[in-house]
């Protein structure tokens, strides 16, 4: 282990004494997490967690938030993070209770969110024996987690907590499990503090190699269609700062993706939009007739590369990530690049600046063309046909009204890809969603993670009435612990992108879509009815005179959740597009229509 690595486990006032105190493995959970800076935690007690909620009654340095489900424990964590930058907390008893919050640590592990989740196990002189609420849960979660601990002595808590702490917070970022035996939590020990953090072979590359950087820098130097192609990295790496800096220096375009929205301002003149299956057309077309991707933080994810052989054909790639194994995992890189974003986009922006030249090939004519994309094909949308609300109109007015500094949590579908259109995002952590697992029922327990994390903020919820069913109990969470999140419901009375996809490539066959929640249905559940009983303010537009008042009344409500009930269009639909399977050349910027794009035989 570096010498360095016991050094970033946070050790506030807690110095090594000879006489340890004894405590409780379950004390020795709460003490811990007190020691890593932990301030927030969401769980849900059960049998086999209960000794330590029994010491967290007494805690006064963590918030403890009781959510209505496991799940939304792990997505409110997730939000925390993701809104925040710091560690998110999940806590949850054995069996169920640890497997309702799969689906959380498989989001955080795909979208890369630092989180750590804690579970009861049963008596570890059972486990085996399939006793009462037992489920392997560390085999379960091995392959969704950076690492996942089962810890069986009360002696072992403090150094499992602070090694899940480093490893999720250091690296890519990730979640980590830490299992811990009923009899591990009641036993006692001494709480030895900073516990030994012995990790062998966990070494995060965080510098990277001069050479690589200054072969990255002559081709950004040379090449006369370049494309700075920015991932959810650069968002976790905390590296907007220096991404401008790059940004400027190289007068490159930059596309950012699902994932890192608001990692380079909307606003400013080199930022091309959001590419891959629903980006826009200027930022799908740059990256492929791109002489050279300059790709950072980013996965070539197949919603952004579509059919991936035919991706950026002519391009060269420079792949910096600080995780090794995804270099040239889908893309080969030219030049490939492991470290620390912060650092690398630094040392680039340096080495560039020394090899660019007056002869560097000029980049007008590209820019030209890009710009001739942006005034032929905006970002736009046509009115609906049926009098209902269209639903880009409402997110729009939603970003509009609020502003940039507000946090904005989606589900996953339609309302995701228009909340990520048609929404200005000028920084990062502003935008949340569930990028690489796409989880319906993220957007309501992360946008309440996010508000407990950034209470001083704004903060939406932008779900669809499909997602909104799956985790609205936490407005109960919200309401009981006095978090005013605001809801946006984009109520097109059916699953929208899976009918979307029926339209379009199933003959218009809406095969098991419609969830009777909207216009003309018998609205079960009728949200605002179902709102009210959870004790939110509630309200339901329906025409478009009326979408700006109830988005200024929901921003002038401070006292309680506020749902809205947006009842859209159900035949609206997500353009641009490019169909699963082929080339981006194929991009459609609305149904039938596509620009013309000249292809090499």
């Amino acid at each position: 282990m570096p010498a360095d690595t016991a050094a970033a486990v946070p050790r506030p006032h807690a110095p090594r004494t000879a006489s340890a105190p004894v405590l409780t493995g379950a004390q020795a959970v709460v003490r811990s997490l007190e020691l890593l800076g932990i301030t927030d935690v969401f769980g849900l007690p059960g049998g086999a967690i209960l000794p330590v909620y029994d010491p967290l009654m007494d805690a006064s340095e963590i918030r403890h938030i009781l959510v209505r489900h496991e799940q939304g424990a792990g997505h409110a964590a997730e939000g925390y993070a993701s809104a925040s930058g710091k560690v998110g907390v999940a806590i949850a008893t054995s069996g169920p209770g640890a497997t309702n919050l799969v689906t959380a640590i498989a989001d955080a592990y795909m979208d890369s969110v630092p989180l750590l989740a804690i579970t009861g196990q049963v008596f570890s002189t059972l486990m085996g024996t399939d006793a009462f609420q037992e489920a392997d849960i560390v085999g379960i979660t091995m392959p969704i987690t950076k690492h996942s601990f089962l810890v069986r002595r009360a002696e072992d808590i403090p150094g499992a907590l602070a090694a899940a702490y480093e490893i999720a917070t250091t690296g890519r970022p990730g979640p980590v499990l830490v299992d811990i035996t009923k009899d591990a939590q009641q036993n006692e020990a001494p709480f030895i503090w900073p516990p030994k953090v012995d990790l062998p072979g966990y070494r995060p590359v965080t510098k990277a190699h001069g050479k690589q950087i200054q072969a990255a820098a002559r081709l950004l130097a040379h090449a006369s269609k370049p494309v700075l192609y920015v991932g959810g990295g650069v968002v976790r790496a905390r590296a907007a700062d220096e991404l401008r800096t790059l940004a400027e220096s190289t007068g490159a375009p930059v596309v950012t993706t699902l994932m890192a929205r608001g990692a380079f301002p909307d606003s400013h003149r080199q930022h091309l939009g959001m590419p891959g299956m629903h980006g826009t057309v200027p930022a799908v077309l740059a990256l492929q007739e791109a002489d050279l991707i300059v790709a950072l933080g980013a996965r070539f994810d197949d919603r952004v590369t579509g059919k991936a052989a035919l991706f950026a054909p002519h391009a060269k790639v420079v792949h910096v990530d600080i995780d090794p194994a995804e270099i040239s995992k889908i893309r080969v890189a030219d030049v490939p690049i492991v470290g620390d974003l912060k650092d690398v986009l630094v040392d680039l922006d340096v080495a560039f600046r020394g090899v660019a030249s007056a002869s560097r090939p000029g980049i007008a004519d590209w820019w030209s063309y890009l710009d001739g994309l942006r005034d032929e094909f905006p970002l736009g949308f046509a009115p609906t046909s049926d009098g209902l609300l269209s639903p880009q109109h409402v997110i729009q007015r939603i970003g509009e009204l609020t502003g940039p500094e507000a946090v904005y949590a989606a589900g996953v579908g339609q309302h995701q890809m228009w909340a990520a259109q048609f929404i200005r995002y000028e920084r990062p952590n502003a935008w949340l969603n569930s990028g690489g697992a796409g989880t319906m029922g993220y957007a309501v327990p992360a946008a309440m993670g996010a508000k407990v994390a950034e209470p001083d903020r704004v903060v939406w919820a932008i779900d669809g009435d499909g997602c909104f069913q799956m985790t609205n109990q936490e407005l109960a969470t919200c309401v009981i612990n006095d978090i005013p999140i605001k809801v946006a419901i984009i109520n097109n009375s059916s699953l929208g992108m899976v009918r979307q996809w029926q339209t379009l490539f199933y003959d218009g066959r809406h095969s098991h879509t419609d969830l009777n929640t909207g216009h003309g249905t018998v609205r079960v559940p009728d949200f605002v009815k179902l709102a009210e009983a959870y004790g939110c303010l509630a309200l339901r537009v329906e025409r478009e005179e009326d979408v700006d008042a109830a988005i200024e009344t929901a921003l002038a409500t401070n006292d309680r959740p506020v749902v809205i009930d947006f009842v859209v269009s159900a035949d609206a639909m997500v353009w641009p597009m490019v169909p699963q399977g082929v080339s981006n050349s194929y991009v459609q910027y609305a149904r039938d229509h596509a620009p013309a794009f000249e292809q090499e035989d």
